[in-house]
C-alpha cells in the first residue's frame, strides 16, 4: 500500500520533515518514491510547502495520507 506521509529530518530537538509518497512496508525514514513536500514546524510561521498536483495524482491512484499529512493539506487548501 503506497502512502503520503512525513520524513523526519534535521538536527535532534530541531526537526523538519518532507512529505513523501512511500510504500507502507518502508521505514519511516528509508525509502520513498517521490517526494511532494517540505514542513517545517520550527520555523517562526510553520513553513509549509506542498506540490498539490502531485498529491492529487498520487491519491487519485490509490495513495493514503496519513492523519498527519491530511490535515496539513486541509490547512494549505483552506
Amino acid at each position: 500500500m503506497v502512502k503520503i506521509r512525513l520524513r523526519r529530518m534535521g538536527a535532534k530537538k530541531a526537526p523538519y520533515y518532507r512529505i513523501v509518497v512511500a510504500d507502507s512496508r518502508f521505514p519511516r525514514d528509508g525509502r520513498f518514491i517521490e517526494e511532494v513536500g517540505i514542513y517545517n514546524p520550527s520555523s517562526d510561521s510553520d513553513k509549509l510547502t506542498v506540490d498539490m498536483e502531485r498529491v492529487k495524482y498520487w491519491i487519485s491512484n490509490g495513495a493514503q495520507p496519513t492523519d498527519t499529512v491530511r490535515g496539513l493539506i486541509k490547512k494549505l487548501e483552506a
